[in-house]
């Protein structure tokens, strides 16, 4: 497969439209399109991508690939496409038309590369993609300096700082591939999973998939519904690589998530209730993991109230994202690679369903944006109004010491 045609085969299989790229099937305006190249190239700079894509040839509400007739070699007012563009997008950026044939449709592919010391600018105006629109910067200044400030630091990710730690061990990764019929090859492990900086050094990421990541993952549980209440346990699932945190902290949630009794109006049989909508807690904390800043050293905070669990991920909404294309499942990545990990080892999708499942479940209100995280609140149904910390702790005792028991012949099998 060329390279184009593994992105556009990338492409059409996201969900929906992201902020650095773009469909069309024969849409064609001179100056709008020196627009989109602007728009589309910062846009890649707020999202962390090389580069940004606008393609004919694919319908962008269905991504079916239905071929295009758009000449691209044209003249605009007797100067040649691309000059014409060239002439006024600043400063100057190695944008290029491309075609081929794919499915044995014609398409063209706009490649462009994203704004590196300052934003791209089309006829002295900066633009931008947010969610699937394009706008002019100038109305929306906190975001145009947003991204002077991106650009001039070079943000940090979890791809580029390099870790504090360059003894980092690998046996736990391998062995969790292994479990998902996923086989790792020592020789390419690194760079096909992103694990290397550009010197060659171990990354943050690698130190958050390594056996040992230096970060504490803790579910705290108050006999209250507030932290003011005593605190009656804290459970330690951190310090190892967080694909095992996350599905120990998972394995701690199914414990807690107590089955309960419903007697009201039995006839014959009774209802068994679960204390939470299971699914939406997976979501909720698998979403906390994928899109946490882990830059700052910090991880994912479970805390267990009386009338609720409370799943806070550090760090906010990105800046190229709405409200509502959040409440509607647009994931915009905050760890680019990260994802990418999860999709592979089936651990989440990219369908963009976890907020929506959340809402179905719980409504908008669920969600708290604070300045710095994003907390998600799953109630508890209680049927009997028992609300006892100390029956929920001698539950999860009993189930922790079968799910260990289970965990530690998984690794002996696979290190056999």
């Amino acid at each position: 497969m060329s390279q184009y045609a593994e992105i556009v085969n990338d492409l059409v299989n996201r969900k929906t439209e992201e902020a650095w790229f773009e469909f069309k099937k024969n849409w064609f305006d001179a100056h709008g399109l020196g627009e989109y190249i602007s728009a589309l190239s910062n846009a890649a700079a707020l999202c962390k991508r090389d580069k940004a894509y606008l393609v004919w040839g694919i319908d962008d509400e269905t991504h079916e690939i239905v071929g295009t007739k758009l000449n691209f070699r044209i003249d605009v007012n007797k100067e040649p496409l691309e000059h014409y563009l060239a002439r006024q997008v600043s400063p100057d950026i190695a944008f290029s038309f491309n075609e081929m044939v794919f499915v044995n449709k014609r398409l063209v592919i706009l490649e462009i590369p994203c704004a590196k010391n300052i934003p791209t600018a089309f006829d002295g105006n900066r633009y931008l993609r947010i969610g699937s629109s394009k706008v002019n910067l100038n109305r929306c200044q906190d975001r145009e300096g947003h991204l002077f400030e991106i650009l001039r630091n070079k943000t940090k990710t979890i791809e580029n700082l390099e870790s504090n730690y360059q003894d980092l061990s690998f046996s736990r990764l391998f062995t969790y591939y292994a479990g998902r019929g996923i086989s790792l090859k020592l020789e390419t492990f690194k760079k096909n999973l992103g694990l290397l900086t550009k010197d060659g050094k171990y990354n943050l990421m690698a130190q958050l998939l390594s056996d040992d990541s230096h970060i504490p993952v803790r579910v705290s549980v108050f006999s209250g519904k507030t932290k003011a209440s005593p605190l009656y346990s804290v459970k330690e699932f951190g310090n190892i690589c967080i694909l095992l945190s996350l599905d120990r902290v998972l394995e701690y949630g199914e414990v807690i998530n107590i089955i309960q009794a419903d007697e009201t109006n039995r006839v014959v049989s009774r209802n068994d209730v679960p204390l939470f909508d299971m699914d939406a807690f997976r979501e909720a904390l698998v979403n906390a993991f994928v899109h946490n800043k882990w830059i700052d050293g910090n991880a994912p905070m479970i805390t267990i109230y009386s009338n609720r669990v409370e799943i806070l991920s550090r760090g906010t909404i990105p800046d190229n994202q709405t409200i509502d294309g959040f409440y509607m499942g647009e994931s915009i990545p905050v760890n680019e690679k990260l994802p990418e990990i999860f999709l592979q080892l089936h651990i989440s999708e990219r369908s963009g369903r976890g907020v929506p499942q959340i809402i179905e479940s719980y409504g908008k209100n669920a969600f708290d944006f604070r300045k710095n995280s994003i907390a998600v609140n799953i109630p508890f149904n209680w049927i009997n109004k028992v609300k006892s910390s100390i029956a929920i702790e001698a539950q999860t005792a009993t189930a922790l010491n079968a799910t260990r028991e289970k965990i530690l012949a998984a690794i002996k099998y696979w290190q056999q």
